[in-house]
C-alpha cells in the first residue's frame, strides 16, 4: 500500500527494522516505550505498521493493528517536530485507517489529540493515568504468586482475552517471552486469577498488563512485580474507572504524571474491564 501526500510524501507499510527511528521520536515525546516492545507489537499484525517519508527520510508514522475481524488499535501517531502542519500525519492516517477496514478502532489519545480524534468519528470511553512511583521491597512474594511458565500459555491467552475488546493471541505469546519482560501469574489452585508483566522502558520499568480477579489479586501481582524492582522507578495505566486500581497504585505511593483517553470508532465487545488494573501498553491496547 503506498500513498502520495503533499512534499512527495510516499506512506508504506514498515518494517520492524525501520521502527526504533519511531521509538526514538516516541521517547522524545515522553512515553518511555519499552525496550524490546517491536517484535510482539508486529507479532500480533505485521502489516498493521505504516512510515510517511520525504526523499527517502521517514517524516511520520503509525500503526493500525488488526485483532481479529471486528476490532483494531490505534497507536504511534507520530509526526517529525520540524514538519508538522505539513499535512503529512493527515495523509499517514488515512492510509492506515483503511488497513482497519470496517473494524471498530481505539486508541489511547493524548490530551493535545483528542479533538482531533472526536473529529474522525472517535468518542471518549474513559480516562487513563500514567501513575509513576519508586518500587519498594517486599518482605516475602504473596501467596499464589509465581513466573509464567510455557505451560501456562493458553491460560493466560484466554484470561487476556476476557479482558480485552478483542483475542491477541500471537501478541500475548511474544509479550510473555519477549527478553527483558518479567511476566508473573497468581493461581487459586488450579484456576489463574490474574497475570502481569514487567518491562524496561526507556525512562523507567513499565507494568502492562495488571489484569486479575480481584483487589487482593491485582495487589499480590503488583507486590510481586514491583519487589525485584526495589528503588527502581515504574510507571503503570490504570483506567480511571479502575477506582480499586487508583487506590492500589496511591497506596504505594506512586503519583499521576499524565493522562490519556480510551477513545472507540463503534461498540466493543463485552469485557471484563473491571479485572483491568492496568493498561498492556498505550501503543496497542
Amino acid at each position: 500500500m503506498t500513498s502520495p501526500a503533499p512534499q512527495d510524501l510516499v506512506v508504506t507499510r514498515a518494517t520492524p527494522d525501520d521502527w526504533p527511528v519511531i521509538v526514538g521520536w516516541a521517547a522524545d515525546e515522553g512515553w518511555n516505550p519499552g525496550l524490546a516492545d517491536t517484535a510482539a507489537f508486529f507479532a500480533q499484525d505485521p502489516d498493521g505498521f505504516f512510515v510517511g517519508r520525504v526523499d527517502g527520510e521517514p517524516v511520520s508514522a503509525i500503526s493500525v493493528v488488526n485483532h481479529g475481524a471486528d476490532y483494531a488499535f490505534l497507536g504511534w501517531y507520530l509526526v517529525r517536530p520540524d514538519l508538522r502542519g505539513q499535512g503529512h500525519g493527515l495523509t499517514t492516517w488515512k492510509t492506515a485507517l483503511a488497513h482497519a477496514g470496517n473494524r471498530t478502532v481505539g486508541l489511547d489519545g493524548v490530551v493535545a489529540q483528542q479533538d482531533n480524534y472526536r473529529q474522525s468519528g472517535f468518542e471518549l470511553a474513559y480516562r487513563t493515568a500514567r501513575f509513576v512511583g519508586e518500587a519498594r521491597a517486599a518482605g516475602t512474594i504473596p501467596a499464589g504468586v509465581r513466573p509464567a511458565r510455557a505451560a501456562d500459555l493458553a491460560a493466560v491467552t484466554a484470561y487476556d482475552s476476557v479482558c480485552c475488546p478483542a483475542d491477541r493471541p500471537r501478541f500475548v505469546a511474544a509479550w510473555l517471552t519477549t527478553p527483558g519482560h518479567r511476566a508473573l501469574v497468581r493461581h487459586d489452585g488450579d484456576r489463574l486469577t490474574g497475570y502481569g508483566v514487567i518491562r524496561p522502558g526507556r525512562d523507567t520499568l513499565r507494568i502492562g498488563p495488571l489484569f486479575a480477579d480481584t483487589a487482593e489479586d491485582a495487589r499480590a501481582l503488583f507486590t510481586a512485580l514491583t519487589a525485584e524492582a526495589a528503588g527502581s522507578q515504574v510507571a503503570i495505566d490504570v483506567p480511571e474507572t479502575s477506582t480499586a486500581g487508583v487506590a492500589l497504585v496511591e497506596e504505594a505511593g506512586f503519583a499521576p504524571s499524565f493522562e490519556t483517553a480510551r477513545m472507540y470508532t463503534g461498540p466493543v465487545r463485552d469485557h471484563a474491564r473491571e479485572r483491568v488494573f492496568g493498561v498492556t501498553t498505550l501503543e496497542l491496547g
